[in-house]
């Protein structure tokens, strides 16, 4: 019995190792079909991310406006076809992308922890974006639907939470470019739709063309038009923007009087930039005299260049009014005062240089966090510098300034991010917009750009040149097509003298102020209502 239990064994052990050694090769196909499916798994969340850093860097200061519709085509192609919950996520992680560096300049002097917050609030509210995109991208024509939901979300992120943040608007990356004059018939909504609708339609296009070998097919050929339909309508608006002086042109003096440093402890500084402005204003008044340069009719001083109050220090009023006699025109000077009733208001005066302050316009767009805390007892436990914060009063109505018979709209610094703001400057009836800002807060970052950027997008929106007095730059003159006339550098003295045209017809844009984004959004709503009706239905099938 010792051979047979001997063969046995061995027949065992033979039939073991076997087996053993095939378990052993089948183990790197099944390592490799891991791989793939955590690349399947990832990829997407890379590639929403890519897209949010390349809708970053077709922002200002680069003009790289035509990278917004690959970006926001990539994204598309991430969120496509996926869960609403999958979609959410990978709106937060293109949001990151995209905001996380373009609102690095709000933690300038105050640290990480404000900015990263507002990144990522925003990113959430973009998020929702992410969600309802991938809820609609299964209906025909889904970029239309998609871009719709697009502006629906930045009609959200524009109006929440306290007051709303456009900062990131698409149409704020598109101050030059085959989109820009749209934004004289529909405003910054039409302007940021057709971006997105191209890059959605692009993402289509090529998903289309992967699946088909034609190019006749019918898909390829709607996914075609959807792209190349906001470019041409770009190109058969071109004609309505215009540089033409309907009434003729004012000789405007722009002051960038300097600060003498950066950051927040610019309002401890307070006397020095007052005096740096006069002083600039007073070198302007010798050269005039002296025949160097024509008289202004008019001069613009940036906001917070006089930070003390006029009205209650006697020493302040009496330097803005020698500059103004010496210079012989009136100024826009941009202070901050008491109120009658107590409160601290953001101020725009209109000075005379006879009959000294007259009528003022108030700040209507506070900045929270900076121009007033919301809920401060509450932020305080997270950091001290809430108390930083100031407390202002904002003002309820559009004014125009009537200098020297040019009619001057104030919209203050922060204000151009909302549409309304300027519209109501426009209608109120401004030859020119004035943009009084201080950016000295946020030192040499890309806020300066990104906001000369809104404003130039504002210039075509309502056919006006627009006029930028900042305390310590970039101080610009801005064509209504929205070329940049004139401009300065930072962080030094300049004036700019320039003659701008004057304008008093209304765009589409303007005339037809909040009904073309009310209609972009009804696209989107649209959109998400007949891809939930298609979902009930489905599931009654079932």
């Amino acid at each position: 019995m010792t051979g047979p239990r001997r063969r046995l064994r061995e027949v065992t052990a033979t039939t073991t190792t076997s087996t053993d050694e095939p378990d052993q090769h089948a183990a790197q196909p099944a390592a490799g079909a891991r791989g793939k499916q955590l690349m399947r798994r990832f990829a997407p969340a890379a590639a929403a991310v890519l897209a949010g850093v390349l809708l970053y860097l077709s922002f200002p200061p680069r003009e790289l406006w035509w990278l917004a519709p690959p970006a926001l085509g990539l994204f598309a192609l991430a969120v496509h076809g996926r869960r609403a919950r999958a979609g959410f996520g990978l709106g937060v992680l293109m949001g990151l992308g995209f905001l996380v560096p373009l609102l690095s300049w709000t933690g300038v002097d105050v640290g990480p922890l404000p900015w990263l917050a507002l990144a990522v609030t925003e990113a959430v509210i973009l998020g929702a974006a992410g969600a309802g995109i991938a809820y609609v991208s299964r209906l025909p024509l889904w970029p239309l639907w998609a871009a719709g939901v697009w502006i629906l979300d930045e009609a959200l992120r524009a109006r929440m939470p306290f007051g709303g943040f456009p900062w990131g608007k698409i149409a704020f990356g598109q101050p030059s470019g085959v989109f820009l004059p749209l934004a004289s018939v529909g405003g910054t909504p039409l302007l940021g739709f057709a971006v997105v609708l191209c890059g959605f339609a692009l993402a289509a296009l090529v998903r289309r063309l992967l699946q088909v070998r034609g190019v006749r097919d019918r898909g390829v050929v709607a996914a075609a038009a959807l792209t190349v339909a906001p470019v041409l309508a770009g190109a058969v608006a071109m004609p309505l923007v215009s540089n033409d002086a309907e009434a003729g042109t004012a000789r405007v003096a722009l002051i960038q009087g300097n600060v003498p440093r950066m950051g927040l402890d610019f309002n401890a500084q307070r006397r020095a930039v007052l005096d740096y402005h006069v002083r600039e204003t007073m070198k302007l008044a010798a050269k005039v005299r002296a025949g160097d340069v024509k008289k202004p009719e008019l001069v613009l001083w940036p906001e917070n260049s006089s930070d003390i109050d006029p009205y209650v220090n006697p020493d302040a009023y009496d330097e803005i009014d020698k500059a103004a006699k010496a210079v012989g025109a009136p100024i826009s000077v941009g202070a901050v005062v008491t109120a009658k009733d107590g409160s601290t208001r953001n101020q725009q005066i209109l000075w005379d240089p006879e009959k000294g302050p007259g009528v003022t316009y108030d700040k209507r767009q506070l900045q929270p966090f900076g121009e007033y805390m919301p809920y401060r007892g509450f932020f305080r436990i997270f950091s001290s510098d809430v108390d930083r914060a100031g407390s202002f009063v904002p003002g309820t109505k559009p004014v125009i300034f009537d200098m020297a018979g040019t009619g001057i709209g104030p919209v203050t610094c922060y204000e151009a991010a909302f549409d309304s703001v300027v519209r109501d400057q426009v209608e109120a009836g401004a030859e020119i917009l004035s943009v009084p800002s201080n950016n000295a807060t946020f030192e040499r970052s890309q806020m300066t750009y990104q906001q000369l950027a809104m404003d130039r997008v504002r210039a075509v929106e309502h056919g006006r040149s627009v006029v930028v007095p900042v305390t310590s730059g970039v101080s610009a003159v801005i064509r209504p097509d929205g070329s940049i006339a004139r401009d300065t550098g930072m962080f030094v003295p300049a004036t700019i003298v320039a003659d701008v045209p004057k304008r008093t017809s209304l765009t589409l844009a303007t005339r037809t102020g909040v009904w073309p984004e009310v209609l972009l959004v009804a696209i989107g709503v649209g959109g998400l209502g007949w891809a939930a009706a298609r979902s009930r239905k489905e599931r009654r099938g079932a």
